[in-house]
């Protein structure tokens, strides 16, 4: 591994200087990294990062000290060792207390012995912790962080880079309030190139309709909170859920994360939604930049199917969290209500003994910018009664027509809120339409009504505008 700053590249030349894109198929590599080669493609990575303006800012010498706790499954050589090794040249050995890499069952040979055995070499401890079979993301990082001893536990995923000064600002904002959860601004590494692109400090976590994550614009009022000072962190709704520090004993007063939850997904928001809902803040530090190498597709394999684990834990976090609103979700995905769910008991009572607020607390003011319309008249199809036809968002995005399809009363895609804006919505998008024949469009709800204005006529059951009816087939 060589990992060296501008000042220090003498060959403008050399492929991958200054993050800058390689082909790992011209070296003989897979990109995708999923062989079981050595791959070395990253000697020819050099990695330059600043942010103009926070290299100036100077940090408490006396901030706490922390762990990296690190799970994978079948990870490349390469990839692993670059998040390994860039933790360790990128921080100041003085915050640094140990690295816990945690093998999540993993069946490739070079990353039992021989990794053993070359991390024995590192400058700081590193520790590898096996799990004695697949138990998924959650219960691993679970198993790490009872491990580890420093007084802040991060955790990254194993395909990272860390830049230059990503540590200091974390750990300053959790010296300055134990309960600030913090994560760093996630910059891109192709998994073609291993190009590395800056993130953008303009977006925040949210998530849409069927509880996935998404990334949205920071809106004005966080904006107007931080008074132009972008080196300020911005408060968050939701994490992403792979990269974060917390302090450890907080980690422990707010329940950790959800033991009862499986693999992995659906545990970034509900470990956010209990941050703040139970009296934490949790943000995004934009003067610590860590690259994350994010791929097409996962290379893990979830027992039981995707969709399975994915509806189990996305309704142990509605039922114990949300409240009332779990049952919007539930219209959205009628699916998730028939999986076993387990038992929240503890889960219920931990909320109980935390005295956590109310969902309708975390939509008014941590999120009022949320896609989940707290005021709405109805929710559900739109139906044609003659021809049972439903209007259909067909997995389509912005600026794109919305369909017509046969009715299936399965929710998803045609699942809509009429709001008490007179709004029809779809997740994030708004039906509009601008033309006197149409077509009908789905464009980001402006809340200004104009083309977005819906009237319901009870008597003939139909949903117009001044000039269309939407469902007339």
């Amino acid at each position: 591994f060589l990992l060296v700053t501008m000042a220090q590249c003498e060959y403008p030349l050399i492929p991958g200087q200054a993050g800058l894109s390689v082909s790992a198929y011209l070296y003989g590599y897979s990109s995708l990294l999923e062989d079981d080669k050595y791959i070395f493609i990253k000697k020819y990575i050099y990695i330059y990062f600043s942010v103009r303006s926070c290299k100036n800012k100077l940090y408490p010498d006396d901030l706490p000290r922390t762990s990296v706790v690190i799970v994978f499954h079948n990870e490349a050589w390469s990839t692993l060792l670059r998040t390994v090794r860039s933790v360790i040249d990128r921080s100041p050995k003085s915050l640094l207390e140990e690295i816990v890499l945690v093998d999540d069952a993993s069946e490739r040979d070079f990353l039992k012995r021989p990794l053993e055995q070359y991390v024995r070499r590192m400058e700081v401890p590193v520790r590898v912790v096996r799990m004695e079979q697949r138990s998924g993301l959650i219960r691993a990082r679970l198993k790490g962080a009872s491990l580890s001893t420093g007084q802040v536990i991060t955790f990254l995923d194993a395909h990272c880079e860390c830049t230059v000064g990503w540590l200091e600002p974390l750990l300053a904002r959790i010296k300055l309030d134990r309960k600030t959860v913090v994560c760093p601004i996630i910059d891109v590494i192709s998994d073609d190139t291993f190009e590395y692109m800056a993130g953008s400090d303009m977006t925040y976590g949210g998530f849409n309709w069927k509880l996935n994550f998404r990334w949205y614009p920071v809106p004005q009022r966080e904006m107007d909170r931080r008074k132009g000072d972008r080196t300020l962190p911005v408060r968050t709704p939701t994490m992403a859920g792979g990269l974060f520090s917390i302090d450890r004993d907080y980690f422990q007063e707010i329940g950790t994360y959800d033991a009862g939850m499986d693999i992995w997904g659906g545990e970034n928001l509900e470990i956010s939604f209990r941050i703040w809902q139970c009296g934490g803040t949790l943000e995004i530090v934009t003067c610590s930049h860590v690259g994350h190498v994010f791929r097409k597709a996962t290379p893990y394999t979830f027992p039981g199917g995707t969709g399975q684990i994915i509806n189990k834990n996305n309704r142990r976090l509605a039922e114990v969290w949300m409240d009332e609103f779990k049952n919007f979700f539930y219209i959205i995905s009628p699916g998730v209500t028939k999986v076993d769910y387990g038992d929240i008991t503890s889960r219920s009572s931990l909320r109980q003994k935390l005295q956590c607020k109310p969902f309708s607390w975390y939509l008014e003011n941590v999120y009022p910018d949320s896609q989940i319309p707290r005021h709405y008249y109805s929710l559900g199809e739109i139906r044609n009664v003659e021809t049972n036809q439903c209007l259909d968002n067909m997995a389509r995005k912005e600026n794109e027509k919305v369909g017509i399809f046969n009715c299936h009363g399965m929710g998803g895609n045609q699942v809509f809120s009429y709001t008490a804006n007179k709004e029809i919505r779809t997740d994030d998008l708004c039906l509009d339409v601008s033309k006197l024949n149409g077509p009908v469009m789905m464009l980001k709800c402006h809340h200004l009504k104009g083309n977005q204005l819906w009237e319901y006529d009870t008597m003939v059951r139909s949903v117009c505008t001044s000039v269309c009816c939407v469902c007339r087939s």
